[in-house]
């Protein structure tokens, strides 16, 4: 009932911004939206829905897939696409990069949906029996913040183990072979490698990342075509209440998709969270703390300001000329 009420509610936020000429008429001819291996859009894409819907204005979409948020948001970046989702930390990476990007909307805490695995024999109990050791993961991915609240919890920082940065693929083949002593990840890989090789978690996200998805779009296409921003909304929203509430459905479509097997599938598709919403004060501030945390690291290069690129249909209809 909650979600189905936030989803009212967005709707109706949405459908009042169009009355009152808080947005205008579409501009665009086409969509260009990057998606990951798994995720809603990989749903919403599969469903046809959006494609559909969209068509019927005149509105051309097309599909990317990217390995990870850092890639798919260096599309962004250069053009490639106008539209994807991605982790938490990603965008922070991109910002500082001076990618123009706008937060449009995020989906729920989904904590479980990343972890730190170790090899089935490891002998490691603890986060702080990482000190000294190779860990694998996508740099400037989600995980990567979780890897640093995870050492800060055991009083360790990034600089008390060695980062192997590689994408997910290679992370795997890595930690199969030993050549890491553990490994960052995210769902489906994270599911994949737990029942594929029997990994081992060390610890998830729970009490200390939310690990939201957000959505993100260029500042340019979402401010020249906030109706297709709102038609994504509405369509990224339906499938994951869809998927909610037909778990074996959703499981056999999308496991072909994805190539694992409909166990795996439907442990990742279990541990993720469904249901679009703007983006709080809350999670603003969320963002904010892990840009800081960056910064005070060293690793991204300036200062950032989250709360500069928040979308809403009333700064869509400020800014387009």
């Amino acid at each position: 009932m909650k979600q189905v009420t936030l989803r009212r509610g967005l709707a109706a936020f949405l459908t009042a911004a169009l009355a009152f000429g808080a947005v205008t008429q579409v501009t665009a001819d086409t969509l260009r939206i990057g998606y990951q291996k798994y995720g809603t859009l990989t749903l919403l894409r599969a469903s046809g829905a959006l494609d559909q819907r969209l068509a019927e204005q005149g509105v051309k979409v097309t599909w990317t897939e990217f390995p990870a948020g850092p890639q798919l948001l260096e599309g962004l970046n250069v053009g490639a696409v106008d539209f994807g989702t991605t982790g938490e930390t990603p965008p922070v990476f991109a910002q500082a990069a001076g990618a123009d990007l706008l937060y449009v909307v995020h989906e729920p805490p989904a904590p479980t949906g990343e972890a730190i695995l170790l090899p089935k024999d490891s002998p490691i109990q603890s986060v702080a029996e990482l000190k000294g050791k190779k860990i694998a993961l996508n740099k400037g991915s989600n995980v990567h913040y979780l890897l640093v609240r995870a050492l800060e919890d055991a009083g360790l920082s990034i600089t008390d183990i060695t980062p192997i940065y590689l994408p997910p693929a290679d992370a795997r083949a890595a930690f199969e072979r030993g050549s890491v002593d553990a490994w960052v990840i995210w769902d489906p890989f994270q599911a994949a490698a737990e029942q594929q090789i029997g990994a081992r978690t060390l610890i998830d996200g729970s009490g200390l990342v939310s690990n939201h998805q957000f959505y993100l779009s260029t500042g340019a296409y979402a401010q020249a075509n906030p109706e297709v921003i709102q038609a994504l909304i509405e369509e990224i929203d339906a499938i994951g209440q869809w998927t909610l509430n037909n778990l074996d459905q959703a499981t056999a479509q999308i496991a072909p998709v994805i190539g694992l097997s409909p166990d795996i599938t439907r442990i990742a598709i279990q541990r993720q969270s469904y249901g679009t919403r703007l983006l709080s004060p809350e999670v603003v501030k969320a963002q904010q703390d892990i840009a800081d945390t960056f910064h005070a690291l060293k690793l991204i290069p300036k200062q950032l300001e989250i709360s500069e690129v928040i979308w809403t249909p009333q700064i869509a209809a400020a800014q387009v000329p």
